[in-house]
């Protein structure tokens, strides 16, 4: 079975959030017979295809960067000789050059997308774009959403509902645990049992609350992702019981999720999807406390079993879930285990990569 990922940006210009996904599809995949290519675009393409562990990374030549949005001329024909080769052909949402291609190539393979996102920021251009848009999603045969939590809550999905199926994002188990040195070189500079961010300083972060909270409450937070000068316009307002520790390996981020006492996920807008940030913390039994926004986030993080879904944007509400988690230990742990317990049943590659497996062969077999 041969299957085309389409999106805007794949290694080795970019691993973030939906090309990590895509990384873990293929990889999740090809234990199961699978052969995945992944096309995007690329200011400076390989000139030969990349092979990507058990996958291969393909490349046309982005000459255009627009709105978040990359432009190419060449990934007309570059789409249409892959497709042709293609059993299926899995796009992933949002990027409206990737909806353009499927209108000028039309595939005769069969096509699914995974819609991680509706389109939040640029309100005034995605008016412009919806025609666009529903003829893309009109004709995939099927999509795929990654929590029941934003069908429920995306207009556009509902208008799909009937061709629309959920398959959780899933990663990869911890294989590692962090080394003592490590562990003890991070508890030397930040200490443990702290509340711990990572992320980049996004709009829709929610920081400001975290802050905000931190100086109520003088609990110790420990910042990852970002450094002192992009959190804090003068790095002199920064209150005692912070540490901002800046971008960090993943090692480094399996040691600070070990020494803290849960992780602090105070996104405020729907453009944060679903928080795989979350599941590291899951996955080592962390209690999260995360904000009710209406996509998956409140799907990995349950209320009251994983951990404490607040109210967004509420500094009150943030610090009272704080206070709870660092006053009760015995709560604190139960949260934590149930988190490890859910992530393994609910959240692995393996199991991701399963259900797209039986997705995949449920449109050959409709075809």
């Amino acid at each position: 079975m041969k299957i085309l990922h389409f999106f805007k940006t794949y290694l080795p210009d970019n691993f973030a959030g939906v090309e990590r996904v895509i990384w873990n599809i293929c990889e999740s995949t090809h234990v199961l017979g699978v052969e995945s290519d992944v096309l995007s675009l690329s200011a400076t393409p390989p000139a030969e295809p990349l092979p990507v562990r058990h996958h291969t990374a393909h490349h046309a030549r982005q000459d255009l960067y627009l709105a978040s949005t990359g432009l190419s001329v060449s990934v007309f024909a570059k789409f249409a000789r892959m497709a042709q080769q293609a059993d299926i052909v899995h796009f992933h949402f949002p990027w409206p050059m990737m909806d353009l291609v499927n209108l000028f190539v039309r595939p005769k393979s069969a096509t699914v997308v995974t819609y991680h996102s509706d389109i939040i920021k640029q309100e005034v251009l995605a008016k412009l774009y919806a025609p666009l848009m529903h003829q893309f999603l009109g004709r995939i045969d099927h999509i795929v959403a990654t929590s029941p939590n934003y069908v429920r809550t995306s207009s556009v999905l509902q208008r799909y509902a009937a061709k629309t199926s959920v398959i959780p994002i899933g990663i990869e188990p911890v294989k590692i645990l962090p080394q003592p040195k490590l562990l003890e070189r991070w508890r030397k500079l930040v200490g443990e049992h702290f509340f711990l961010f990572v992320g980049a300083p996004r709009y829709y972060k929610g920081l400001e609350y975290l802050l905000a909270a931190a100086r109520q409450t003088g609990l110790p937070v420990v910042i990852a992702g970002a450094d002192e000068a992009e959190v804090f316009s003068d790095t002199r307002l920064r209150p005692a019981n912070v540490a901002v520790v800046g971008r960090i390996s993943d090692d480094d981020k399996e040691a600070l999720l070990s020494l803290s006492r849960a992780f602090v996920f105070p996104s405020h807008l729907r453009s944060e999807a679903f928080g795989v940030a979350l599941l590291e913390a899951a996955r080592v039994g962390r209690p999260m406390i995360s904000c009710e926004i209406g996509t998956g986030t409140s799907y990995v993080n349950l209320d009251g079993q994983t951990g404490l879904v607040i109210r967004p944007q509420s500094v009150e509400a943030l610090c009272v879930a704080m206070q709870k988690l660092a006053n009760d230990k015995d709560l604190s742990e139960a949260m934590g285990a149930a988190a490890k317990q859910r992530f393994t049943a609910e959240f692995t590659s393996r199991t991701m990569g399963r259900r797209y497996f039986d997705l995949y062969n449920q449109l050959l077999r409709s075809r």
